[in-house]
């Protein structure tokens, strides 16, 4: 796999020690470049670098463009590739992003440092309001969804056995997408939280997926503010996390009333927002 490093190891168990080979999940920088065209001049902008996994890095590009606001769609986008021209020595680790002619990207945020690391997606945001982006689909007039708990409690086994890269490292997030009785749409690894969600709304807007309105987002970790945001942005109403939620995190959640999820493990969860969505079983007096 090529999101995998292995490297030899001494491995150590009480007085004992052997020699062995590690899997490592693999970080590398991914630099986000944009290309289009303001009166007339081609330009060609830095927009973002995050330390992420290897693998499906045009949906990351295209997803973090989308979740930030600075494109409203696929169809802004004409071409996603890695730099080979200019890039030569390192053009795996650089990409860019070409916009439709016409298309001005929404960069009035873009002063604030975009460098983020895997840990942390929000990093070097200058406040809070400037997170706040207004998605494209929060005034759309949606249908009521409901979910069942017991199905809620069946997410996360289907999700340890699709994480391929989580089984040989032990050290990858992932994000996925399932349809509201539970079938598993697309799922994304890695080393980032924030990029694992990045792919994952990048493969659904090249897929025209979104809104996500009508599906379940399950993370293999804890719910942070940078991602509600991010699933705000793509119309996501349902979210599920196995870990811990923050405080943000359930602000934004509320605010937005979107169903949020914690602690989704060993058949039990909290439900800290727009708990009506879920539905539990009725069960009948054996008296």
């Amino acid at each position: 796999m090529p999101e995998i490093k292995r490297i030899p190891v001494t491995k150590v168990t009480d007085a004992e020690s052997i020699e062995a080979t590690d899997a490592l999940a693999i970080e590398e920088p991914l630099e986000i470049r944009l290309e289009y065209v303001l009166n007339g001049e081609p330009k060609i902008q830095n927009v973002s670098v995050t330390m992420r996994t290897p693998g499906c890095d045009a949906e990351l590009a295209a997803g973090f463009l989308f979740t930030e606001g600075i494109v409203k769609n696929a169809a802004e986008i004409s071409k996603v590739d890695y730099c080979f021209i200019a890039c030569a020595e390192n053009k795996e680790n650089v990409i860019q992003v070409k916009l439709n002619e016409g298309v001005i990207p929404n960069l009035q945020h873009s002063e604030r440092n975009f460098y983020t690391t895997s840990s942390c997606g929000v990093c070097g945001k200058g406040s809070i309001s400037a997170i706040r982006t207004v998605g494209v689909f929060n005034e759309q007039a949606e249908q009521p969804i409901f979910v069942n708990s017991e199905l809620l409690y069946r997410l996360p086994g289907i999700l340890r056995d699709r994480q391929e890269v989580f089984a040989e490292t032990g050290g990858l997030h992932a994000s996925a997408l399932f349809s509201l009785d539970g079938n598993l749409l697309l799922i994304r690894e890695d080393v980032g939280r924030h990029n694992a969600l990045d792919k994952l709304i990048g493969a659904a807007l090249t897929k025209n997926l979104l809104p996500l309105k009508n599906h379940i987002l399950l993370l293999s970790g804890r719910a942070s503010f940078e991602l509600i945001q991010k699933a705000v942005m793509a119309g996501i109403k349902i979210i599920a996390a196995v870990g811990a939620p923050s405080s943000l995190a359930v602000e934004l959640a509320e605010e937005f009333d979107i169903t949020l999820v914690g602690f989704l493990r060993n058949q039990r969860f909290n439900i800290y927002t727009a708990g009506y969505r879920i539905l539990f079983p009725v069960y009948e007096n054996s008296n």
